[in-house]
């Protein structure tokens, strides 16, 4: 189902850029994108990773479709639809169209005497795709294809997947450089309540997944948002899940009061940096990893 033009319209006031004819793919310049291109930081990604903050593009093609409305998500989660509905574009369109947004939006930077401009010029053209701006990308019906046109443009690709589509996962021929599963509950009862799954099944679904990681020949990565007073219990549990799955790497993240998520959670549930050190901490010491790389300003903890 299309988004509603009032929707579109709110959407695009925050920073979204919506391309293609079928209104369900979009970019939007990433906080830290812009905060490169000044020279005031980067992120996370590119100290843990080594992608440039200043050529990434973050992007989704299913804007409006995903299986969960996780009470911490920042995007407005009463737009989406747990599955696809209606036509879509297609895969070298998305991508065209979105650079184009995206250079666009940073056009601004040719006039601002703090920017860097060898890191504008550069800007011009990105080559990482985070391929994770809001919704669901498994549910678009042909991501292997955008997988495939992103290498054909020498992109990097970091996928952000929820994991409730473990028979695409299992079949997909095309991987992205780095895959990203959530786990965001240490067991099916605090999963249920924290992200409010929209079909049956999810948590075995997200299970099903986090076993085909080692399957993957591309880097893996468990992402964990830690939500104060909510999901930051049961360490072993989560230790025994992340032993299981074995991913090279596990993000411990904290949840950020911000957009349309305080209108679902308090101030109270943003953990303090000290907290969620503590946390990571507790999990790599059961799980056997090592706490490899933090980032205090994006509030996340590496273990490998």
């Amino acid at each position: 189902m299309p988004i509603k033009d009032v929707d579109l319209e709110n959407l695009e006031k925050k920073g979204y850029r919506f391309v293609g004819s079928h209104r369900h793919a979009a970019a939007k310049v990433c906080h830290w994108t812009k905060k490169s291109m000044t020279d005031e930081g980067v992120c996370y990604k590119e100290k843990f990773y080594g992608i440039k903050s200043h050529r990434c593009l973050q992007m989704s093609p299913s804007i409006p479709f995903c299986h969960h409305k996780c009470l911490f998500c920042w995007r407005d989660v009463s737009i989406t639809s747990p599955q696809w509905e209606g036509p879509y574009d297609e895969p070298a369109k998305i991508i065209e169209e979105c650079i184009k947004a995206q250079r666009s939006l940073l056009v601004g930077y040719f006039g601002n005497e703090r920017a860097n401009i060898q890191k504008i010029q550069q800007a011009q053209h990105p080559n990482n795709a985070a391929i994770s701006l809001a919704g669901e990308p498994m549910l678009y019906p042909k991501i292997e294809g955008l997988l495939e046109e992103f290498n054909k443009k020498n992109f990097t690709t970091f996928l952000v997947s929820n994991g409730l589509t473990p028979e695409r996962l299992e079949n997909l021929s095309t991987e992205p450089t780095q895959l990203y599963l959530s786990l965001d509950a240490p067991n099916r009862n605090v999963y249920n309540d924290l992200c409010l799954p929209q079909v049956e099944k999810g948590w075995e679904k997200l299970n099903q997944s986090l076993d085909l990681l080692s399957s993957f020949d591309s880097r893996t990565v468990i992402r964990m948002t830690c939500v104060k007073d909510n999901n930051m219990l049961k360490p072993q549990e989560y230790a025994d899940i992340i032993k299981r799955s074995n991913p090279d790497f596990v993000e411990i993240k904290a949840y950020m009061y911000v957009g349309s998520s305080i209108d679902r959670l308090k101030l109270e549930n943003m953990p303090s940096y000290e907290d969620l050190k503590s946390f990571a901490q507790l999990i790599a010491d059961l799980c056997g990893k090592k706490v490899v790389d933090e980032a205090f300003e994006s509030r996340v903890v590496l273990l490998k």
